[in-house]
């Protein structure tokens, strides 16, 4: 049994986005949700909330087909952070020139899955 959620166009850079979600990556749920309420990051608050999407998610399922569940027993399968789409502008330099500004956005994924007994 396995579930996932998805959060697009996430309003913080995917470089540190990364430096959480590589704390989480392959832990147990109830170790991921410790790491992320004591993270000082950003990040860390849009992260938990996918991580919660997919464990209901996953009780969704194993309610639907009539199985049994156990929150315990799910572990962070798959965790990744891929860039979104790029907000472009600009701010003025010298000489009358232009410089442009990136405002970078993410796309968080997580998949969770049962431990293996």
């Amino acid at each position: 049994m396995a579930a996932r959620a998805i959060q697009r166009w996430v309003r913080q850079s995917p470089r540190k986005m990364r430096l959480v979600i590589d704390e989480v990556r392959g832990r147990d749920v109830n170790a991921a949700y410790a790491v992320l309420k004591f993270s000082k990051k950003r990040a860390a608050r849009q992260i938990e909330k996918v991580l919660r999407s997919a464990v209901a998610n996953a009780e969704q399922d194993a309610l639907r087909e009539n199985r049994a569940f156990d929150v315990d027993r799910l572990v962070v399968a798959y965790a990744v952070v891929n860039e979104g789409p790029t907000l472009k502008r600009f701010t003025a330099a010298a000489h009358g020139r232009a410089t442009p500004i990136r405002k970078r956005m993410s796309t968080v994924e997580i998949r969770v899955a049962e431990k293996e007994a």
